[in-house]
């Protein structure tokens, strides 16, 4: 172990190699599930995340601030996830695909048949209103609800300002009720 880190040492390619390891234990899952949402192929999300660790490792020696890591990272997974959007056309082929983590329940009890009927129905109109969306909106609020960042951390991973973050958040969550209302 100590000849590799001698051998690494000289080019960072052990820190670098180190540090990935780390941040692929830590946050593999959730990136995937986060260009899930945005793409709604599961190979397609493993790839999005997978090009994004490559093209990070290729990178680390420039990476002005490697604290940044995981923004760089998910910054990467989103842009790469819209590349997917734009090029296959996947977009309109799987709004209506369905998504069983909104419908989870916090509940110990198994729900009945007619209350998992409920949700499901419930989560496929929430998705599909959410897919009606213009995209930006519907990137930051699957940024700000199912990955839970903070709006520094959305606008960091959009490139844009925290107050186009909140106008945004607020312009997709009243068209999402009206949208959900309407089709009650």
């Amino acid at each position: 172990m100590a000849e590799r880190e001698e051998v690494g040492a000289a080019d960072g390619t052990w820190a670098a190699d180190q540090a990935l390891t780390d941040l692929y234990a830590g946050y593999w899952h959730s990136l995937v599930r986060l260009s899930w949402l945005l793409v709604r192929d599961q190979q397609l999300a493993e790839e999005t995340v997978q090009d994004a660790f490559v093209a990070m490792h290729s990178r680390w020696s420039r990476l002005r601030n490697q604290d940044l890591a995981l923004a760089y990272l998910r910054r990467c997974v989103v842009n790469s996830s819209r590349s997917v959007l734009r090029h296959r056309g996947v977009e309109d082929r799987y709004l209506s695909a369905e998504i069983n983590a909104l419908t989870a329940h916090g509940t110990t009890e198994a729900p009945s048949a007619e209350a998992r009927a409920l949700e499901r129905a419930t989560g496929q109109r929430l998705l599909a209103a959410l897919g009606r969306l213009p995209r930006r909106q519907r990137e930051v609020l699957t940024l700000r609800y199912y990955a839970d960042l903070s709006e520094a951390q959305i606008a960091d991973a959009l490139s844009i300002s925290t107050g186009s973050v909140k106008a945004h958040a607020h312009r997709g969550l009243t068209a999402l009720r009206s949208d959900v209302e309407a089709t009650r």
